[in-house]
């Protein structure tokens, strides 16, 4: 059984930042590619960012680029998200997610909960 709990969400003014967290527990050998997304009522869920097994490459939304840095440390099995200069559009549920190398050496695609994200004008 493998675990995605994410942390670091709340409310922040415009302009402000949060650090979000996902720490990956469980059965498992290793993840591989991970990323955050978001989703606000009514509309599909969004990638937000994307980083690599080995956190060499790492790809952005357009509307987050330059603001916001994904980055993970694997000795913790755990992926952030920095988020700066936020904006009230940025406003969402924010679900990390993993691809997770298990205990039984099967590659499956894992979800956190989602952490809520409020950006106040």
């Amino acid at each position: 059984q493998v675990q995605l709990v994410e942390s670091g969400g709340g409310l922040v003014q415009a302009g402000g930042s949060l650090r979000l967290s996902c720490a990956v527990s469980g059965s498992m050998f290793s993840i591989n590619a991970a990323g955050w997304y978001r989703q606000v009522p009514g509309k599909q869920r969004e990638l937000v960012a994307a980083i690599t097994s080995g956190g060499g490459s790492a790809n952005y939304a357009d509307s987050v680029k330059g603001r916001f840095t994904i980055s993970r440390d694997n000795a913790k099995n755990t992926v952030y998200l920095q988020m700066n200069s936020l904006k009230p559009e940025d406003t969402a549920v924010y679900y990390c997610n993993a691809v997770v190398l298990t205990s039984s050496l099967n590659k499956f695609d894992f979800w956190g909960q989602g952490t809520q994200v409020t950006v106040s004008s």
